[in-house]
């Protein structure tokens, strides 16, 4: 029975060393002050062509990268990100505008339409339709723009998903970046003054990252995806190769006892 138990850890411990493979390289690189291509062509939640230029010139621009069908950590940040807008007392299309550029080339202006509806019920200020735009686009265009603002991630064919980091950025009306936000959760207070500023085209500080990675897990394969925290990813790995040693040492024990007896 306890060799059972040490090897299911070791198991773990190869489960977790294939969630690491999958992550490595993937992540969000702070690229202040870079330019995104304001010349990218996309297709709005109507399914009408739009260059991303057509979102700025005169406001700051809050940056989200997803996927629209994502079965965990894109919901999060949306939700993340809609819990922060409305806790701010400026106004999506009055003060700045949204864009959640799906990074999915499969995905179409219809799941763009159907989540725009959804955010739509859950931000609950009047025009915001005007002022949030959800955006899909060719393989290209998205290469382009992930590129542009050091957003890394990796498509896993045996799941059919993508491995990415959670996060957003904030850019000025001229199209320069000016301020990272990671994780799941996003600060309304540091959010609206990352506004004011990028607003007076003043581009911020590089933030201290705090990645959370989006994979998925599936039991009946036995594929690890994870939503995982890098510092949780290792903590976890020690405390199984703890455990395994304080199995190990108990077994040892119980032999040298029984030899003694």
């Amino acid at each position: 029975m306890k060799a059972v138990c040490v090897l299911a850890l070791f198991l773990q411990i190869a489960g977790v060393a294939r969630a690491q493979g999958i992550v490595d390289g993937i992540g969000i690189e702070q690229r202040l002050n870079e330019s995104v291509p304001l010349d990218l062509v996309f297709r709005d939640e109507t399914g009408a062509q739009v260059r991303l230029g057509d979102y700025f010139g005169k406001k700051p621009v809050i940056l989200s990268l997803v996927y629209l069908k994502c079965p965990m950590l894109c919901t999060l940040v949306l939700n993340g990100l809609v819990r922060s807008l409305r806790a701010t007392s400026f106004d999506a299309g009055r003060e700045f505008e949204v864009i959640t550029v799906s990074f999915d080339p499969r995905e179409t202006a219809e799941t763009a339409a159907t989540m725009k509806r959804v955010y739509m019920e859950e931000y609950r200020r009047p025009g915001a339709e005007q002022g949030w735009h959800f955006l899909t686009g060719d393989e290209a265009s998205i290469a382009r723009l992930t590129e542009a603002v050091g957003f890394r991630y990796k498509y896993d064919p045996e799941s059919g998903q993508f491995a990415h980091a959670s996060g957003i950025m904030v850019l000025t009306p001229k199209g320069r970046i000016a301020q990272y936000f990671y994780g799941l959760e996003y600060s309304a207070r540091d959010l609206r003054l990352s506004l004011v500023e990028s607003a007076e085209n003043k581009i911020g500080s590089p933030v201290d990252q705090v990645l959370l990675y989006c994979f998925r897990y599936d039991p009946a394969k036995g594929k690890y995806g994870l939503v995982i925290m890098k510092a949780l990813r290792v903590a976890g790995v020690g405390t199984v190769l703890g455990l395994a040693t304080v199995i190990l040492s108990l077994v040892y024990r119980q032999r040298r006892n029984e030899q003694a007896s």
